[in-house]
């Protein structure tokens, strides 16, 4: 079982630019939304985080009303700001809630998650219930990374399997197998009535400044690890030592 990971917004949005650009390009594959006059689009955002990426909706559709969930209330206080009536006549709602249990209370146009699926083993099962959700002619629209055989993944894997750390950490890490491949996803989703539209981009993006790797890092795949070493700072800084 993985330990559920406390987040820090501000580590997160320090590479706020390069973790925008996978939603960006979701958002343009994303097809219009069914339109009713006097209805403005109803949005679902699964794991939204800061909040940073959501306000991005409004940009496309400036008067929909959205409901940003996420089971962090760290993320949900740095995205508060945002929160109410938006310029264009949207309004951005926010609720904590773990995504594991949540099924749509009412129905969406459009329900999406941006790189928030990786860390719920066995999402794909909840596929059904979310789309049910989904309005006739709506769009369910997520990304996940793929990343998990990258040097930083493979060996933070590693160092925490060495016998210094493997009883602590071994089992705070995500499954690789958490995520599917393209083909397994649209076969879900095919399988389950929806036209898919499935795609994967490797993104090659230069990362500055001291250790810029494990800066990344810090704000996703290592949560795990220094929320199970948050007691220990000793032990937390040896770990980061080495696997910097």
């Amino acid at each position: 079982m993985t330990t559920a990971p406390n987040w820090d917004p501000r580590q997160y949005l320090r590479h706020a630019g390069h973790r925008t650009r996978p939603f960006l390009d979701l958002l343009a594959r994303v097809p219009e939304l069914p339109t009713d006059p006097g209805r403005p689009p109803r949005i679902a955002d699964l794991g939204c985080g800061a909040g940073n990426v959501t306000a991005l909706l409004f940009d496309r559709w400036p008067d929909a009303q959205v409901t940003g969930l996420d089971s962090s209330a760290e993320m949900l206080a740095e995205a508060q700001p945002l929160a109410g009536p938006t310029t264009g006549g949207g309004r951005l709602d926010l609720r904590q809630a773990d995504v594991r249990n949540w099924a749509p209370d009412e129905s969406y146009d459009l329900i999406v998650s941006n790189a928030a699926l990786q860390w719920i083993p066995g999402h794909p099962d909840a596929f059904p219930g979310w789309l049910a959700g989904v309005r006739p002619g709506g769009t369910f629209a997520f990304q996940v990374p793929g990343n998990f055989t990258a040097p930083s993944h493979t060996l933070l894997r590693d160092l925490c399997n060495a016998p210094e750390w493997r009883d602590r950490l071994a089992a705070c890490l995500r499954d690789p197998a958490t995520v599917l491949e393209p083909t397994e996803y649209l076969e879900r989703l095919a399988a389950l009535g929806c036209e898919v539209d499935a795609w994967e981009t490797t993104y090659v993006q230069i990362l500055t400044g001291p250790d810029p790797v494990l800066d990344w890092v810090k704000g996703t795949a290592l949560r795990p690890v220094l929320t199970a070493l948050a007691d220990d700072p000793p032990a937390r800084d040896r770990f980061l030592a080495t696997y910097a």
